[in-house]
């Protein structure tokens, strides 16, 4: 699937509009002037995005020092999401449900899967909403949050 990604440095994300696990809309647009960070995730309650996103909320302070709010998407439903984010002890990071249409904005960048889910990718879109940076990691691999600080050392004046 890597090979079929949409998402290239410099292009902007299309807008979308999830609900969060709290069953309020996120909207992409609304986050103009902050880097967003869209860590997708291949599907809730698995041991490997557990970590991934626990990772996340562990890393809101940093993300805020950076100008930078970080959103958990999978293609689990809103419900599934909530439940998970409850068990999880998530509060701070919105985990969003790319549910339905089914997967559509993982769609939309190329990394959805034959499988049904999405792939394990990072990426980052700077304060213009253009993407400044991509990863995509093997499915059992978590990703590396050093190296997305890293990047965001070098895009962001603190």
């Amino acid at each position: 699937m890597k090979g079929k990604s949409m998402v290239a440095i410099g292009k902007t994300v299309k807008d979308f509009t999830l609900k969060g696990q709290d069953n309020r809309d996120v909207c992409l647009s609304d986050y103009q002037g902050k880097n967003v960070l869209l860590s997708f995730h291949p599907l809730a309650w698995t041991p490997v995005c557990a970590k991934q996103m626990k990772t996340l909320e562990k890393s809101k302070k940093v993300f805020d020092k950076y100008n930078t709010v970080a959103f958990g998407l999978s293609v689990d439903s809103r419900p599934c999401k909530s439940a998970w984010a409850k068990s999880l002890r998530i509060k701070n990071t919105k985990l969003l449900a790319d549910f339905w249409p089914h997967g559509g904005v993982a769609k939309s960048l190329g990394l959805l899967r034959a499988e049904g889910f999405s792939e394990r990718a990072n990426i980052l879109l700077d304060e213009k909403g253009r993407i400044h940076w991509i990863k995509i990691y093997p499915i059992g691999q978590l990703p590396d949050i050093g190296e997305v600080l890293n990047v965001l050392k070098g895009i962001t004046r603190v």
